[in-house]
């Protein structure tokens, strides 16, 4: 019989590039002074370590779980199952939602335990985070979920707007599916909307968790606390910021990389930012910004304004005001 079996020869060349190093040579990293050098940052230096009780911290994981679960409640066609009947739809609802605010409930929990250690006076005292403050949080989170809930119905009436806006607002928009299942501004409001309700209920860590999974999810990051009106348009998307103080109108529409930013940021006498101050934009409503624009301070963008792209706006204008970059000169 004849074999089909060849057998190749590869000449060695003289300048090929030496073997690999063994398994043997990577087993010493000097990790001895590096563990102890890491020790010294979180005792000595920086003094940072978390002390006390085990840390419990909101999971990322399981708040895309939560945010898929939602998402898929009010829109369950799309995020949910395509085959649901007018008979399963509502079972299906309530079956998702029972699972996902009870897994909300927890997260809101943790979150809520996690602020509160952080601003204990003292974190090795039993007495300050006892079984008694543990169930209060618990009672605190099933209330600010309670509330949360039924928030759901008036975020969908918004969604809803937002997503009538997109469709009627680009042109390329083929059908509302396609904005849900493709838009990533849209995805980037469902979850606003969803964080905003949880920072206004007393849940401002956890939002702003969320707002760091949209970001991360959509290159769009817009801080829990702006205020955000009905029939909002995000086109594009990446690269957009919004502030936490920023007041956004009815039926505005925004592109790529516009930025609803702070100017300054006020110290006291020590020299400590102040936080919590009015530091960005109000846009009032029916307003369009082009991609690029900087919009920085507490100033008003007056109803019906267009401002153009990579516009860098400090001051206030009024209603229906164009606002475009200064023409160049040519000689």
């Amino acid at each position: 019989m004849t074999s089909n079996h060849q057998t190749f020869y590869v000449e060695e060349d003289e300048h090929a590039a030496a073997s690999p190093p063994s398994a043997e040579s990577y087993r010493s990293w000097g990790l001895n002074g590096v563990v102890a050098a890491l020790r010294q940052s979180r005792e000595d230096t920086h003094k940072i370590r978390h002390r006390g009780r085990i840390r419990e911290i909101p999971s990322r994981e399981s708040l895309t779980v939560i945010l898929d679960g939602l998402s898929a409640a009010l829109f369950p066609t799309h995020y949910g199952q395509t085959d649901l009947t007018d008979e399963s739809i509502d079972y299906f609802v309530g079956n998702t939602l029972n699972t996902t605010l009870n897994s909300l409930v927890q997260q809101v929990r943790r979150a809520l335990l996690f602020v509160s250690r952080q601003s204990g006076a003292n974190e090795d005292s039993e007495s300050a985070f006892d079984h008694d403050h543990d169930e209060k949080l618990h009672a605190q989170a099933i209330a600010i979920t309670r509330h949360f809930a039924a928030q759901l119905k008036p975020i969908r009436d918004l969604l809803v707007s937002d997503l009538q806006a997109a469709y009627q607002g680009d042109p390329a928009a083929t059908s509302m599916p396609e904005i849900l299942l493709c838009y990533p501004g849209m995805t980037a409001t469902i979850y606003h909307r969803f964080a905003h309700a949880l920072y206004t209920l007393g849940a401002p860590f956890l939002a702003r968790l969320i707002s760091r999974i949209a970001h991360s999810t959509t290159g769009i990051d817009i801080h829990p606390g702006a205020q955000i009106g009905g029939s909002f348009f995000i086109d594009h998307g990446t690269g957009v910021v919004i502030g936490e103080t920023a007041i956004i109108g009815r039926h505005v529409r925004l592109y790529q990389a516009v930025t609803l930013g702070a100017k300054r940021f006020p110290a006291d006498e020590n020299g400590v930012l102040i936080k919590g101050n009015a530091r960005h934009p109000i846009v009032e409503d029916d307003v369009v910004i082009y991609a690029g624009a900087t919009i920085l301070g507490r100033i008003t963008i007056g109803q019906g304004s267009v401002i153009g792209g990579n516009v860098w706006l400090t001051q206030s204008v009024p209603p229906g005001s164009n606002v475009a970059q200064a023409q160049m000169r040519s000689n």
